[in-house]
């Protein structure tokens, strides 16, 4: 009997990419001109981001900064899900940017759906953040891949564990 090949999709941010992307971007901040004398930072907490800046055009500024060097790096600028702009104490102004990690509870249902309606002989499994896919055919594993790059489901997706 043949042995099913199986792969996991996940939606995942390197966090050791992110982490160097945020030194870049802190470099910058440091040297530019117009952030000189300024508060402005940014700041990494767990899955969070805190922004900090004296107005809402350096606050965007530094946004613009760290995606730059985030695409540089080839991490997905839709793993940033930014938070409302807040007012500060003395003037300034804060985000929280949230850094998704996992594909949720619907788009995983959308994804199930639409390997479903391809008709391919895959089995798909749900498991915790990622979604696991098996057939007895590599080639319709990697017909689902290509299927999965084609469709735009909202979610950076990545394809691990091929077995």
């Amino acid at each position: 009997m043949a042995k099913d090949s199986s792969f996991d999709v996940v939606s995942k941010m390197d966090m050791q990419e992110l982490d160097n992307a945020l030194n870049q971007t802190k470099k910058e901040i440091a040297q530019r001109y117009d952030f000189r004398g300024s508060t402005a930072s940014i700041d990494l907490k767990d899955d969070e981001l805190k922004v900090a800046a004296e107005d809402d055009y350096k606050l965007g500024a530094i946004l613009d900064i760290l995606r730059q060097r985030m695409a540089k790096r080839s991490l997905p600028l839709r793993g940033l899900e930014l938070g409302k702009v807040e007012a500060a104490s003395k003037g300034t102004v804060r985000q929280t940017v949230k850094i998704k990690q996992g594909i949720d509870k619907d788009k995983a249902r959308d994804i199930v759906a639409a390997i479903k309606a391809s008709k391919l002989k895959v089995t798909t499994q749900q498991q915790d953040d990622q979604i696991r896919v098996t057939g007895a055919k590599k080639d319709d594993l990697q017909a689902v891949i290509q299927l999965l790059k084609t469709e735009d489901f909202g979610v950076d997706l990545q394809f691990i564990n091929m077995r």
